[in-house]
């Protein structure tokens, strides 16, 4: 099985970097991220949370589980601020 990590093409996939947004912020910027790539028919993306205090991490990942759009998520083991989404 391919780990997403292994994927050459991770650094061509479009990205959102949400250092220095407050939770609220970074959930409106997450959700419109979203849902302008599955118009665009992007199936994979990448958001930044940064590490941090873990705020915004952990409020992507609650959001992303909830998200019907989502398909499934993972944390970069490499990094555990950036997040790779798959998209419907």
């Amino acid at each position: 099985m391919k780990k997403p990590y292994d994927d050459i093409f991770l650094k061509h996939c479009p990205t959102i970097d949400l250092h220095g947004c407050d939770r609220d912020y970074a959930l409106i910027l997450v959700e419109d991220f979203i849902n302008e790539n599955i118009l665009l028919k992007n199936r994979k993306v990448v958001i930044i949370t940064g590490k941090g205090s873990g705020i915004v991490n952990k409020t992507t990942l609650n959001f992303l589980k909830n998200n019907r759009l989502v398909i499934n998520y993972q944390i970069n083991p490499f990094n555990l601020g950036m997040i790779i989404v798959d998209l419907e």
